[in-house]
């Protein structure tokens, strides 16, 4: 698994690529922890339009995220689901535990206008 991450406006956005399984769901909770308690973002959006899988391990992670985020008071959602992790979330209906959106772009807009408007300036 490879991560990369980038600030648009009070947004940050982390990108995940590869497989959320077992043997990366430990470095992928390290890697997302300073993110998590980032007082200045007011949401997070993790694009995973790079991840092909992701396990009840890899779940597990973005359920502690969902709750740490929710504690205070900011926003976390996924944008760009493959169609397996799709339907992952739908079957695991953990599309009711983290804001689920079609694409980037429009998780950027939906959380925040700034973040948008950043986004689309490149």
């Amino acid at each position: 698994m490879q991560l990369a991450s980038r600030q648009y406006g009070n947004i940050v956005v982390v990108a995940p690529s590869g497989r959320l399984d077992h043997t990366a769901a430990a470095p992928f909770e390290q890697a997302l922890t300073p993110f998590l308690g980032d007082a200045a973002a007011a949401g997070l959006v993790l694009d995973f339009a790079g991840v092909e899988y992701i396990s009840s391990v890899g779940l597990r992670v973005l359920m502690i995220a969902a709750k740490q985020m929710r504690g205070r008071k900011a926003r976390i959602a996924v944008s760009a689901l493959q169609p397996v992790v799709a339907e992952i979330f739908k079957i695991s209906r953990f599309d009711a535990v983290v804001e689920v959106f079609p694409s980037l772009r429009v998780a950027l807009a939906a959380l925040s206008p700034e973040a948008r408007d950043a986004f689309d300036a490149g």
